[in-house]
């Protein structure tokens, strides 16, 4: 099985502090948010195509279970992105984002949640972070009747403190883009979130498919791209 993101691990990076940029104009940031949604669902049309397993393994003949598998990833992935300091309780923790997420992950997975989420939380506290996710295509890339894998791309974006009192300002960062190969299995006819780990889109058609879904999937190494939660 594949290496679990650590969750905080993006928490950690947008808990960086600096000096802030000058806003950018709305043209700007628009033409840029468009951008990257082409991007994103390019890249995710080939690497789905170039994984190219779902007609070989039956999922287009799935079809109800396939959007059933896409939805619930898409659900899985913005409640994982989505938190912010008023979430934060009287003990430092976030007991409304911890079962937005447990509610569409397996027990397995949410052992291995509990053990990290902490983290996040008290970068959350102290760093006044506040994330949203956006979803800009899913896939599924392998399907049967109790276990998928689904492809999505998307991505964060994140805003924090800096300043304290009459000081105190909103810092919003640059998108960050995500791409991930998200495993879900079947508990009793419900479709939960079993596994799920950041991964590259490939180089070029005919190359080695870095990323392939049923391959060796590695985890994006440059900058924060992909760090969830």
């Amino acid at each position: 099985m594949t290496e679990r993101a650590p969750a905080g691990q993006a928490a950690r990076a947008a808990a960086r502090t600096g000096t802030p940029a000058r806003a950018p104009r709305w043209r700007a940031l628009l033409a840029a948010v468009l951008g990257l949604v082409v991007v994103a669902c390019v890249a995710l049309l080939v690497w789905s195509t170039l994984g190219g397993r779902a007609s070989a393994e039956g999922g287009l003949e799935l079809p109800a279970e396939r959007e059933e598998a896409m939805s619930l990833t898409d659900q899985f992935v913005k409640r994982l992105g989505t938190y912010s300091p008023d979430m934060i309780d009287d003990a430092g923790q976030m007991p409304a984002y911890r079962e937005q997420v447990r509610e569409v992950i397996t027990p397995t997975f949410a052992a291995d949640f509990d053990k990290e989420v902490a983290t996040a939380e008290q970068l959350v506290a102290q760093g006044g972070i506040t994330r949203t996710a956006d979803v800009f295509a899913t896939a599924v890339s392998s399907i049967d009747d109790d276990s998928a894998r689904v492809l999505v791309a998307g991505a964060f974006s994140d805003s924090y403190r800096q300043g304290e009192g009459a000081e105190a300002r909103t810092v919003d960062q640059e998108p960050l883009p995500f791409r991930f190969a998200v495993d879900l299995v079947r508990i009793e006819g419900e479709w939960l979130v079993d596994d799920f780990t950041p991964v590259s889109a490939p180089e070029q058609p005919g190359g080695d498919t870095q990323g392939d879904t049923q391959g060796d999937t590695q985890g994006d190494t440059q900058g924060d791209e992909g760090s969830a939660p």
